[in-house]
């Protein structure tokens, strides 16, 4: 989906066994990929934008996320739309959904202790390889060689939607334009599908969404907006 992943097992277990693992992540991450990318001809997001699948044929998966997709329209007032850009792209929630999949997988299959970032959506459970909480860095909307916070945990879903990197891709639906006043939102929640979603509706909202956020139950955010403001929930784990 146009993105760089990166997975760190932190749990003693053998070495094959952590490659197998690792293995079964990426497999996971690439079937993903073929199916949902809006950048392949031939996946099947692509074949039923164009007509060429009929939604009852497609994958279950794919049918899951559609519904999902749906459910979120209407949690967030239309704003997460997987049809913003006038064609199907549903890649707003399928990224933090496929980190999720993967990281509930790894706990099942006994690796507790993991940091899996797929493009900058994160989820991260247990301790690092040094015992301690993972800490996570937020990248600083104006110099990729910095942070403008850094949160810490145990157990985080942390999805981030900016446009410091693809310019303003987040289209406003209600106006059918380039969304503008938000700089980055990152969101903290239990399910990092459902907190990648949220990041691109507030910054579809532009700066209604920093109110949007505050009311947003079960949930914390960081903001920085277009004029360099940074506000955050007062109980946002940051390090110390």
């Amino acid at each position: 989906m146009g993105t760089a992943i990166s997975l760190d097992l932190a749990d003693d277990l053998p070495a094959a066994t952590l490659h197998e693992l690792a293995e079964e992540t990426f497999d996971w991450l690439r079937e993903v990929d073929a199916r949902f990318s809006t950048y392949r001809d031939d996946s099947e997001v692509s074949r039923l934008d164009r007509g060429e699948l009929a939604l009852a044929e497609a994958s279950a998966d794919l049918r899951a996320v559609l519904e999902r997709c749906a459910d979120l329209w209407g949690a967030t007032d239309g704003y997460f739309d997987a049809y913003a850009t006038g064609r199907l792209d549903p890649s707003g929630y399928v990224k933090g959904w496929s980190a999720q999949v993967a990281s509930d997988r790894l706990v099942a299959a006994g690796a507790v202790n993991h940091c899996l970032n797929a493009g900058g959506d994160i989820r991260v459970r247990g301790r690092s390889s040094a015992g301690r909480p993972w800490r996570i860095g937020v990248r600083h909307p104006w110099d990729a060689a910095a942070t403008c916070l850094v949160l810490t945990g145990t157990d985080l879903a942390v999805a981030t939607s900016g446009v410091y990197e693809r310019g303003h891709h987040v289209i406003d639906p209600r106006r059918g334009e380039p969304a503008r006043g938000l700089r980055s939102v990152t969101v903290l929640g239990a399910d990092l599908g459902v907190a990648d979603a949220y990041a691109t509706a507030a910054v579809a909202m532009g700066a209604a969404g920093i109110g949007w956020l505050d009311r947003l139950p079960d949930h914390l955010h960081a903001v920085v907006t277009d004029d360099r403001r940074l506000l955050h929930s007062t109980d946002l784990p940051l390090t110390t």
